[in-house]
């Protein structure tokens, strides 16, 4: 007995999140069925994400000649998961979220994700790197999808000066997944009648990498080059230091001699040579130590934002017209320690410890402040600011944190003889230390408490386990909870 195939509707679900035209891309799918032959129905779902609003656009398209003459397809609402034919996610964690929700199969679903990333709120706000690997997304993706389809898709757009959506509706045509030419789906852009040229740049774009091989070669990233004036610089450490650790260090030099000049580089570069021997422990040692040396006060945050670079990046990214005004406002709440710690280290103290000085600088500090640095009295104020990087050296903050960095270098190499794997923890725990007010004291904090325990775990031969788990709890959340509890039970 033979069965007879039962026509079924093509279902797409397009993740995307607000601004990246996924409502004109369901449109054109939409438009692209109806005058090729298909009823076609679209519904969107729109949530309140962590970033700009993502939203699931679901596409059902059924063909009208598998329909008799006076009859409608009922077409769903909503997809289902294990039910799809191709999902489209304009960004790797929207990926990830189709992913989640089970919207993708291996025995069915055309898969396709730009690799980008547009973090959210608790990748940001993480008290670590609080970022969800993009490779080990890619990898479920490629296990989850009958076909994988990916590129940059973002860059692509960013490049023809437009949305996602024609790109992403390029790729669409390029894998094959729905019954239509290209013309044909070009047409709908035209059809759409705004913005065609500029969109069908685009769509070709998103076609050509949708069919570029999947697996390119990566060529290896250049050497940083620290040009005429850190030569010097450049020579020592190819005289100095180990081929692996000799990138690390370029891009400590550059971080430093930009943060302050070219002496503080030096003595970066002076602080490492007793671990020139060390393999990963130098490499670790060099990263964190060019993180803690280039320490957030208020001189630093005025200095980038006021560079020219940094206007021009907002200007690239909210896409400045020749005829348009650009207007910056920064939200500004110094406290009185950040005030003290970029004033003379005496000073700073006095300060710090005379209480009528403090009140009297309490109106000022008690309630934050907008500067608008597009303006120029604002920008004059934060560049006054910024100016005082050639004090910095007599400054309470500087005086403090070059002390403590001298106190954990003393740790590592005396751990680093007798307890080279706690030596590298004690090295890695100084990404608990980072930022400015509240959230500077509060790393600080937990690093001090870290290091109290040491006497403990030098006896102990899984002590530097116990002080990777340790410096993973105080980065677990912000009220010391699971630190109190790890150190309970340790």
């Amino acid at each position: 007995m033979n069965a007879t195939l039962q026509p079924r509707a093509i279902t797409i679900a397009l993740l995307a999140m607000g601004g990246e035209g996924g409502g004109v891309l369901a449109d054109w799918i939409v438009d692209l069925g109806e005058h090729n032959g298909y009823f076609a129905q679209t519904t969107s779902v729109p949530g309140v994400a962590q970033r700009t609003g993502a939203t699931v656009y679901y596409l059902e398209l059924f063909p009208r000649d598998a329909v008799p003459a006076g009859q409608a397809p009922v077409l769903a609402l909503a997809p289902v998961p294990g039910e799809l034919d191709v999902v489209v996610a304009s960004e790797l964690m929207e990926a990830g979220r189709a992913l989640q929700r089970g919207l993708v199969t291996p025995e069915r679903t055309t898969f396709i994700a730009s690799t980008h990333r547009v973090y959210s709120m608790t990748e940001r706000t993480a008290m670590a790197d609080g970022r969800v690997d993009a490779d080990k997304l890619l990898d479920g993706a490629r296990a989850a999808a009958a076909r994988l389809v990916t590129a940059d898709f973002a860059s692509l757009a960013e490049q023809a000066g437009g949305p996602i959506a024609p790109v992403l509706y390029g790729a669409l045509a390029a894998s094959g997944a729905l019954p239509f030419t290209r013309e044909q789906f070009e047409a709908s852009i035209e059809r759409g009648g705004v913005g065609v040229k500029a969109s069908l740049k685009a769509f070709a774009a998103g076609h050509a990498a949708a069919l570029a091989p999947a697996h390119e070669p990566v060529a290896p990233a250049p050497a940083v080059a620290l040009g005429p004036r850190l030569a010097p610089l450049g020579e020592r450490i190819e005289r100095e230091f180990s081929a692996e650790a000799r990138d690390i260090l370029r891009h400590g030099v550059l971080r430093l001699a930009d943060y302050q000049d070219l002496d503080y580089a030096a003595a970066y570069l002076d602080r490492l040579r007793p671990f020139k021997d060390e393999g990963e422990l130098l490499q670790e040692t060099a990263r964190h130590l060019a993180l803690w040396m280039s320490y957030e006060d208020a001189i630093r945050v005025a200095d980038l934002k006021t560079r020219r670079s940094r206007f021009d990046r907002v200007a690239g990214e909210v896409r400045l017209a020749p005829a348009q005004m650009l207007q910056i406002n920064e939200f500004m709440h110094p406290r009185v320690e950040e005030i003290a710690d970029i004033l003379p280290a005496g000073l700073g103290r006095w300060l710090l410890h005379t209480s009528w000085a403090r009140g009297a600088l309490g109106p000022f500090t008690r309630k934050g402040r907008v500067v608008r640095t597009s303006s120029l009295g604002g920008y004059l104020q934060l560049y006054a600011i910024a100016s005082l990087r050639g004090l910095r050296r007599r400054s309470l903050r500087y005086e403090q944190e070059q002390a403590r960095i001298e106190a954990w270098l003393g740790q590592v190499r005396r751990l680093a003889a007798t307890h080279p794997s706690l030596a590298l923890e004690v090295v890695r725990a100084q990404r608990l230390v980072k930022g400015y007010g509240d959230t500077h004291a509060r790393g600080w904090r937990n690093f001090e408490r870290l290091m109290a325990t040491l006497p403990a775990l030098e006896n102990d031969e899984r002590g530097a386990q116990r002080l990777q788990a340790l410096a993973r709890a105080a980065l677990a959340d912000e009220n010391g909870r699971a630190l109190d509890a790890a150190l309970a039970s340790s």
